[in-house]
């Protein structure tokens, strides 16, 4: 770095920068951004925060050493790096133009179209609980997000490590969700993923986030020039939905997945593809929608059940406030050395952010990633339509389970193991006329990225594509691209329909639009 510093100073004689490393960090020290080093159990048992706890030198629930032994000098096994909040959210406060939007939420004018979390009824529904938190527009509202991912980038590695990044919300849409907004709240090392152990890692968030909402911290205001007493609150998290049965508790690997249904769900297991198939979502429709007495394009029946009764905050308190976990992966090991097999339970913890004095009232508290599920549900749409084999889900088990399921009977295999092609999927020269065309597709600068170079015209594949990519060709290019590549009574409103149904069939646990939708400057009623 000192290296770089020098080189810099030759190509730029006017700037003044440090001689060395050192020196430049000395300068940074200055804006406040520093972070904590907390030390913590490398089996995510606990974190050595408390008074009484910094100086243990063994973990009190597994009593692993709390030092690398692998080290021969005395090195932590396992190091947390948190970024104190307060700082962080005073420093908005310090430039009068971010102060500025701070107060957005509050001042711009409201036409009843849904363009930012505050024109949605859970910012509502907590205004109306909270009065004196919402008659300052200068109190903070933030969303919380968190997902491991692989730093070192190859695939076959198997590190994980999970930031957690806070959103202020007060800063108008086109603001909030830039990267120069976010929060950096955490990382949490691996190498392993935390699970629900996750919560041992947030505690001294959720302590920083209590102090904030009863008592504040004094903030001085650029734009008024004066002093004012800065309070916050956590909104809601937003994550995919493995991290959501991580982060509230729900079991997400059972048959009874799905959060809105809770206990009032009645999962299928298919035999041969050995997953777990929800086909009750037509009890969301209308009592006289065609498609509850629709029997063969479904699982074989008549749906007749109303939709599952829509539990209260109260509710979901009670059927956790008793619940009790020690976190930790050492603590469940036998006498071999191997891990005890558990009780499976549909409630693993209770959320440690029901510590917090509001989390109960929240109306939201637990949100999808729209863009990353329509990501996988284009995925599994595009694969289906190119019929790759490895996967598509369009393939010999999914054919034995319509068999078993006795609905389809044109799309049965035969003894053998052969089945015909299924009249949505492309055959070799129409693949070739669906992809020249995404291929050829010109679209504004900034709209999407390079979608050409994702496809592969000669192996008749596409890899590549970022999650905005897929909404793109979902909702907009791929009804071009397919148009008169199918036979004549397979329109193309029907792959579109077909891909809808996919999609809510996977947004089971949203169907009543529990969701926040951050980024649209506009929504429409499809």
């Amino acid at each position: 770095m000192t290296m770089i510093l020098d080189l810099l100073r030759d190509a730029f004689s006017e700037a003044k920068l440090s001689l060395s490393f050192y020196e430049a960090k000395k300068i940074i020290n200055k804006l406040g951004l520093n972070y904590t080093k907390i030390y913590a159990c490398p089996n995510h048992c606990m974190l050595y925060l408390r008074d009484d706890e910094k100086d243990l030198q063994t973990c009190k629930h597994c009593g692993t050493s709390r030092w690398n032994p692998k080290k021969k000098k005395k090195q932590p096994a396992k190091v947390l790096r948190y970024f104190p909040l307060k700082p962080r959210l005073q420093r908005l406060f310090m430039c009068s133009k971010i102060a500025e939007n701070m107060r957005w939420h509050s001042s711009e004018n409201k036409d009843g179209v849904i363009r930012h979390p505050r024109d949605g009824e859970a910012w509502k529904t907590f205004s109306v609980m909270h009065p004196e938190f919402a008659l300052d527009p200068r109190n903070v509202r933030l969303g919380l997000a968190s997902d491991g991912f692989n730093p070192f980038g190859t695939m076959s590695s198997t590190y994980s490590i999970w930031p957690v990044f806070l959103i202020p919300y007060n800063l108008p849409p086109w603001l909030c969700m830039k990267h120069t907004s976010l929060i950096l709240s955490m990382i949490i090392p691996g190498k392993q993923m935390p699970g629900n152990s996750i919560d041992g890692y947030l505690q001294p968030l959720v302590d920083e986030l209590r102090e904030l909402w009863n008592d504040g911290v004094e903030t001085f205001d650029s734009l008024l020039n004066e002093t004012f007493r800065m309070r916050a609150t956590l909104m809601w998290t937003i994550s995919d939905f493995p991290s959501l049965g991580i982060l509230s508790g729900w079991n997400t690997y059972t048959g009874l997945a799905c959060p809105t249904c809770n206990f009032d769900a009645e999962p299928c297991r298919l035999p041969h593809s050995r997953k777990w198939c929800f086909m009750g979502h037509r009890r969301f429709l209308s009592r006289n929608h065609r498609f509850r007495l629709n029997r063969v394009r479904f699982d074989g029946s008549i749906e007749e059940r109303n939709p599952p009764l829509k539990l209260s905050r109260s509710d979901i308190f009670r059927q956790v406030e008793n619940i009790n976990v020690t976190f930790g992966r050492g603590i469940h090991l036998d006498g071999r050395g191997k891990r005890c097999r558990q009780e499976v339970k549909q409630w693993n913890k209770r959320s440690i952010f029901f510590e917090l004095p509001y989390w109960e009232s929240n109306l939201l508290r637990h949100n999808l990633d729209f863009m990353h599920i329509e990501k996988n549900v284009f995925e599994y749409l595009i694969y289906t339509l190119l019929n790759e084999k490895p996967k598509s889900k369009d393939n010999l088990n999914a054919r034995k389970d319509l068999k078993e399921m006795s609905i389809r009977q044109d799309l049965w295999p035969d003894d053998n193991g052969r089945y015909h092609l299924a009249l949505f999927s492309l055959t070799r020269d129409t693949k070739k006329l669906f992809l020249k065309t995404l291929k050829n597709v010109l679209v504004p600068n900034g709209y999407s990225s390079n979608i050409s170079r994702c496809v592969d015209d000669v192996q008749h594949k596409i890899s590549g594509l970022k999650s905005h990519d897929c909404h793109i060709i979902m909702e907009q290019l791929l009804s071009l691209a397919i148009r008169n590549l199918l036979p004549n009574h397979v329109e193309c409103h029907e792959i579109v329909l077909v891909s809808h149904m996919v999609f809510m069939k996977y947004l089971y646990v949203v169907i009543d639009l529990s969701f926040v939708v951050m980024e649209t400057q506009s929504t429409s009623p499809e």
